[in-house]
């Protein structure tokens, strides 16, 4: 599963995968919102978010990489 994650991300654009990011942020920003009003259901949909964050994060940074 998480292999199809990292295949559709590395099919991305570098501008898909910024926005890709800013919405991933903003949704752990809402999560953890919710934590903390006691409205969130499913706890373990933070650490995805966060574990999402992370691969885009990766990809970004390797083809930072393979530009230099």
């Amino acid at each position: 599963m998480k292999n199809d994650i990292m295949k559709t991300l590395m099919e991305k654009s570098t501008l898909e995968l910024d926005t890709e990011l800013k919405n991933k942020k903003s949704e752990l920003f809402n999560l953890r919102f919710q934590l903390a009003t006691g409205q969130l259901q499913n706890t373990a949909a933070i650490r995805s978010c966060k574990k999402d964050i992370a691969r885009v994060k990766t990809i970004l940074r390797q083809r930072e990489l393979t530009k230099a």
